[in-house]
């Protein structure tokens, strides 16, 4: 049998990208990404200027957009984004989650309840709010459709270095993405996720690489645990999000696929230290 050529092409599909504003990192790529493979793509982002300026990339590919303001963590504003959906495009074929909250790194006995409160909002909360008004309207158009959530290796393994509430909300949208995928699977609605090791966004530059607790050293420790032997690029992420999104993943639900250098292969990403002067 001669493969289909066509398997990765996404012409026709309207697609959502939360977090895809041009100042981020891995949504940016996807959405990107899925334009360059023929689908149409919604930026949304808390980041407007941002998101824009997506939309103009994927519009100068030719594909049909819209930049919306969307703070996944408000039901309001996620509302907000759809509707819009459904008012410039009429359909929703693939949403791809990718926001997170990463408050401040301290040991789990210092956490306050406010931070917690607002990392389970937007990395557990959010996606569930984005997931549950595609999925309305993946059901009511009878069509299926894909939903592919950003994980973490955070969320197979401890990380340790005060990543705890990052930790556990990965860890959440690991068992989101089966539970979905089980309940919708026999509506043509595919559910999956990708778990990223770290990634060299303008936030991870900024939050760690930056701060000089941690610095050159801790990615010195990062880099022990990635057999590649490099920190990942946003761009590493659109292969599998466009394999996973297309018809050459139609048999493929309820997957946690790394995209992590092999950091989990290894069992080497975490540590009970924290790098010190």
């Amino acid at each position: 049998m001669v493969p289909d050529s066509n398997l990765f092409d996404l012409s026709g599909k309207v697609a959502v990208v939360t977090g895809a504003g041009a100042n981020g990192g891995i949504g940016h790529a996807i959405a990107v990404g899925f334009a360059r493979y023929g689908a149409d793509v919604i930026a949304a982002d808390i980041d407007e200027a941002g998101a824009k300026t997506t939309a103009e990339e994927i519009q100068a590919l030719g594909r049909r957009t819209l930049a919306v303001y969307c703070d996944i963590s408000k039901p309001e504003d996620v509302e907000n984004l759809f509707v819009k959906v459904d008012e410039s495009f009429g359909r929703i074929d693939i949403l791809v989650n990718v926001p997170f909250a990463f408050p401040s790194r301290v040991r789990p006995h210092e956490l306050s309840l406010e931070a917690w409160h607002k990392t389970l909002e937007v990395n557990l909360t959010g996606y569930f709010l984005c997931s549950q008004q595609a999925l309305r309207r993946m059901l009511k158009q009878g069509t299926g459709g894909s939903i592919l959530n950003i994980g973490s290796i955070a969320g197979v393994s401890a990380l340790g270095r005060g990543a705890f509430p990052y930790s556990v909300s990965k860890a959440g949208i690991n068992q989101m993405t089966k539970e979905l995928a089980v309940e919708y699977a026999g509506q043509g609605i595919r559910v999956n996720a990708v778990l990223p090791a770290q990634v060299l966004t303008p936030g991870f530059r900024k939050q760690l690489l930056e701060d000089p607790r941690f610095g050159e050293k801790l990615r010195q420790l990062f880099l022990k645990g990635i057999p590649i032997n490099r920190l990942l690029e946003p761009e590493d992420f659109v292969g599998a999000a466009v394999f996973l999104c297309s018809e050459a993943a139609a048999a493929v639900t309820g997957v946690l696929l790394p995209v992590d250098g092999g950091n989990l292969a290894l069992n080497a990403g975490g540590s009970h230290t924290w790098p010190t002067e």
